[in-house]
């Protein structure tokens, strides 16, 4: 193995790779957007690009979570040599931070707590040479991102990483165009400078079928799901052309709460919004019963019965409580003892991996806490199993360094299976495991690629997809297949573009952007 010589860099420490060296000529020559797949070395390409700066300014890296700070310190403080480093976040003083940003080179900082000291004037991006945002994905809206590169100089070079950008094409540009990045470097792992360093990941869709009392169950909800689109419907409200999906709901709750604050306070417009309620309602409910289990819907509909106690603020449970359609949907919940099918595939593949090799390593992804809680204490019974859970901060989750706590126990083995929220996709220097399972799956094709690559990192690995049949499940794994092929469809027109010199972005209130190109060859 041949190493990365530079004098900022441990000698013998990075294995140098034919595709980091070229991306990171991509970034030396012009601001660049990284695609590349998780687990291919964007941390490394960072640490690379900046031993090319450092020599001539300051080096800014951005990153939205606190294990992802955590983990470019650790890469930077432990490679980069005769340099100091250090991390900045909100929970050091405005004053303090000052004195953090002129007295080290490089600064690896939450891009919240940079956005507000500039708008503040504490200090200036002047003494920075390179600035780097990493999930550059996030660049889009009234994001953090957005605001620090209006304060980025133009003798700045400007790097965005992310694993997966996204399949709508203007997304991907506007973020270039947010960021002031030039060109797109992106990778894939069929790539011939790629893929000698790819282990193969395969996945696998595992189809389970609904038992009797859960489709009971999801009769009755759908049943009442029914007598509310019907009214809204006949209200002129809603679109009977359109399925009656969350996102249809939302829509007419937007346009009602517009005509109200317009001043239209009438009995219609106070039914829709009751009505839009009880439906958004019903479906998550139903959501629960098909996708997730009995013992998440029990917690919902104790939730929902507890909410319609409630004297105050408690009606539009009350109806729905009240319909017969609910009371037969709960004499069956309270008397089933059954599990959704998908908990015992469960098991059987974190029991199958762990049998094949006692040193393997398995995370499962889930939707909610309520189905992470339940599947904690499922897995625990599996021989062989230590399983913890990795949640996010709000609603008395778990604290960012808590989290980073858990990823140690998970490599040094203490912890082999971990059931992970959403938190667990993003970002999170996970080690490298031999199954992921995704207890459902998730309509975002970023969110998909990124669960996908908590495996296959050092060694080959499989994902187990659990998808229950006639349910949203089905509909959700079409999409995310659509919006992903997308992507990759987009990113390669994108770059068949660049290469041919054709112009990209034309937007005249953005000031100083040329016509996109990709170096050649890359």
């Amino acid at each position: 193995m041949s190493s990365v010589v530079h004098p900022c860099i441990a000698p013998d420490k990075v294995e140098e790779r034919s595709y980091q060296t070229n991306v990171v000529a991509s970034c030396i020559r012009a601001n660049t957007l990284v695609i590349l797949p998780t687990g291919l070395g964007k941390t490394i390409i960072a640490l690379r690009v900046a031993a090319e700066y450092i020599g001539s300014g300051k080096i800014l890296i951005l990153a939205p979570t606190k294990p992802l700070l955590d983990q470019h310190l650790d890469t930077f403080s432990t490679l980069m040599v005769g340099h100091t480093v250090t991390v900045l976040n909100g929970s050091i003083t405005p004053k303090k931070r000052a004195e953090v940003i002129a007295q080290y080179d490089v600064v690896i900082a939450t891009p919240q707590t940079i956005s507000n000291d500039l708008q503040e004037g504490r200090y200036n991006l002047d003494p920075f040479s390179l600035i780097i945002y990493d999930e550059a994905h996030r660049g889009v809206g009234d994001y953090a991102y957005v605001t620090i590169a209006q304060y980025c100089n133009r003798r700045m070079r400007s790097i965005g990483m992310t694993a997966s950008p996204g399949a709508n094409m203007e997304k991907i540009k506007q973020v270039c165009v947010n960021l002031d990045l030039r060109r797109i470097e992106a990778k894939s792992e069929d790539d011939r400078d790629v893929s000698p360093y790819v282990h193969d990941t395969y996945v696998t869709e595992v189809r389970v079928n609904l038992p009797d009392d859960i489709v009971a169950i999801d009769h009755f909800l759908k049943t009442l799901l029914s007598h509310y689109v019907s009214e809204l419907t006949s209200l002129r409200l809603m679109n009977p052309a359109r399925p009656p999906t969350r996102g249809h709901f939302l829509d007419i709750q937007r346009m009602l709460q517009v005509r109200l604050n317009s001043g239209e306070k009438t009995a219609l417009i106070y039914r829709g919004l009751s009505l839009t309620a009880k439906g958004n309602k019903i479906l998550h409910a139903i959501k629960l019963a098909e996708t997730q289990g009995i013992t998440p819907l029990r917690l919902y509909i104790d939730k929902l019965e507890a909410e319609a106690a409630q004297d105050k603020g408690g009606r539009t449970a009350r109806e729905i409580i009240g319909r017969q359609e609910y009371k037969d949907m709960r004499k069956v919940l309270d008397s089933t003892n059954v599990e959704h099918p998908k908990v015992s595939k469960a098991l059987s593949i974190v029991s199958r991996t762990l049998n094949d090799d006692p040193g393997s390593k398995v995370m499962i992804f889930t939707e909610l806490r309520d189905t992470c809680d339940m599947l904690v204490s499922k897995l625990s019974a599996v021989s062989g199993a230590r399983v913890a859970k990795l949640v996010g901060q709000s609603k008395d989750g778990m604290s960012q360094k808590e989290q980073v706590e858990l990823l140690e126990r998970l490599r040094s083995g203490e912890v082999n299976v971990i059931v992970a929220t959403s938190v667990g996709e993003e970002g999170l220097d996970i080690s490298s495991t031999n199954a992921v399972v995704f207890y459902e799956p998730v309509p975002s094709e970023i969110r998909t690629i990124q669960r996908r690559g908590r495996t296959g990192r050092k060694n080959d690995g499989d994902v187990y997809v659990l998808i229950a049949n006639g349910t949203m499940d089905e509909g959700t794994e079409a999409s995310s297949k659509r919006k992903e092929e997308a992507m990759r469809a987009n990113i390669a027109k994108l770059n068949e573009d660049l290469s041919r010199g054709k112009p990209w972005i034309q937007d005249t209130a953005q000031t100083g952007l040329d016509s996109y190109r990709r170096i050649d060859g890359q």
